[in-house]
């Protein structure tokens, strides 16, 4: 996906018309109109305020990642002292075999979520 598509997707996902995102912007719409269809790319300052306005990184608006997450969310904490970040980067280090017994646990405790859900 191209930066005005996924832009244009975030807009719309969330019910912002393109006048409203260009007056939270204070860009006209115009403006917004001309990222959306790809005739103009905004400079580094306006896409760093386009990915905080979205909370999200500008590596996604950029379509380098299919990953939304701002490092806002990245560095939520799990559990005392440990981050999303961290668990990424635990992850990461492991052995291809331990990271493949984590996602099947990960599977594991999903399906248990499910059955222990109320109806």
């Amino acid at each position: 996906m191209t930066f005005g598509q996924i832009l244009a997707e975030l807009r719309e996902n969330q019910g912002i018309p393109q006048k409203e995102l260009a007056s939270q912007l204070n860009i006209s719409i115009s403006t917004v109109s001309n990222y959306e269809n790809g005739v103009h790319c905004p400079d580094f300052e306006m896409l760093c305020r386009i990915a905080d306005h979205f909370d999200v990184t500008t590596d996604y608006l950029l379509g380098r990642t299919r990953f939304p997450y701002a490092p806002s969310r990245l560095n939520q904490l799990l559990a005392k002292d440990y981050t999303i970040s961290d668990l990424i980067n635990t992850t990461l280090s492991l052995p291809s075999r331990d990271v493949n017994a984590l996602l099947e646990y990960v599977e594991l405790l999903k399906l248990r979520q499910h059955t222990d859900s109320p109806r």
